[in-house]
């Protein structure tokens, strides 16, 4: 099987501190693929030798099936990035920057600038200096350049950085638009843990430079816990009644991760209502994909 990208073995050392230790990644073309690292997990370093902006110390990377090596050497026409913070000339406006990075594309249409202007919705801004733009729209000014070109494979480090809530959103569906209806592979790190669970079909965590899982978003759905929530008005009571389910208390409520109360909530309530303290509130809820990545992170610390 071919891959957008596919690392074997990757690791870069910095002396006695190993960045990234033997790590084994398979990027699937036209999927939305998020790398998921605490700050300092290797996630940058990772990105950075997939572009060839730094040497691996070991191992090998492909990006689109083409060997990235000493000397530059790449897919680049093909590949759109946007690496920790976005680059631009303080002194150029918006479309000035934007028309730079269209010509060194060899990209003819000046069109294409209009048409990225429009879907970052950088319009407003368009004839104003980068150095005076907002952290937001400075971002937005960034993608705008990964995107001018319409690359096959999207690599973003952090896109969602020094965005508000709306513009967040916004990028979330201009990333699902470009995956479902164009085909575009995207890979995108972030620790924005709730973002990544609302695009990702498939999600690699790396820890202290290492990948400790890669798995689909299907199977991190059945991985992830589930358990019932009970409120009461008499916590205690309804406690002693549920004992065999190991019911923990947990700020004014009680919770059950047992499966057989996770699977049957309204034999808990019968339970309850029986004893004389029927629930108020009975909720099955799933795991978080936070909680599940600190699960997993500090089982790789002990």
């Amino acid at each position: 099987m071919s891959y957008a990208i596919e690392t074997k073995d990757l690791s870069k050392y910095y002396g006695n501190f190993r960045a990234l230790n033997k790590v084994n990644l398979n990027v699937r073309y036209g999927e939305i693929y998020g790398f998921l690292g605490l700050n300092g997990a290797g996630k940058t370093t990772a990105i950075r030798t997939m572009l060839g902006m730094i040497r691996p110390s070991e191992g090998q990377v492909r990006v689109l099936e083409q060997v990235i090596g000493p000397g530059g050497g790449g897919p680049w026409a093909r590949v759109g990035h946007l690496v920790e913070s976005p680059s631009a000339y303080p002194e150029l406006t918006v479309r000035e920057n934007l028309d730079i990075a269209r010509r060194m594309q060899g990209l003819p249409d000046r069109r294409a600038v209009d048409g990225i202007i429009e879907k970052l919705a950088l319009a407003s801004y368009a004839d104003r200096k980068a150095g005076t733009l907002s952290s937001g729209n400075f971002q937005r000014l960034g993608l705008a350049r990964a995107l001018l070109h319409q690359p096959e494979l999207l690599i973003l480090d952090e896109p969602a950085n020094a965005l508000d809530p709306a513009g967040i959103v916004e990028i979330r569906g201009l990333l699902l638009d470009l995956a479902r209806d164009h085909g575009t592979t995207i890979f995108m790190s972030s620790h924005i843990l709730a973002e990544v669970d609302l695009l990702a079909d498939r999600i690699g965590i790396i820890h202290k430079g290492e990948l400790v899982d890669e798995l689909d978003a299907a199977r991190l759905e059945e991985l992830r816990e589930r358990q019932l929530i009970v409120e009461t008005r008499d916590v205690s009571k309804a406690r002693e009644v549920l004992t065999e389910f190991a019911p923990l208390a947990v700020n004014g409520h009680l919770v059950l991760k047992d499966e057989r109360a996770v699977k049957a909530p309204d034999q808990i309530a019968t339970l309850l209502v029986t004893a004389g303290t029927p629930p108020t509130r009975l909720s099955v809820e799933q795991e978080n994909l936070e909680e599940y990545f600190l699960k997993l992170t500090h089982s790789q610390d002990e």
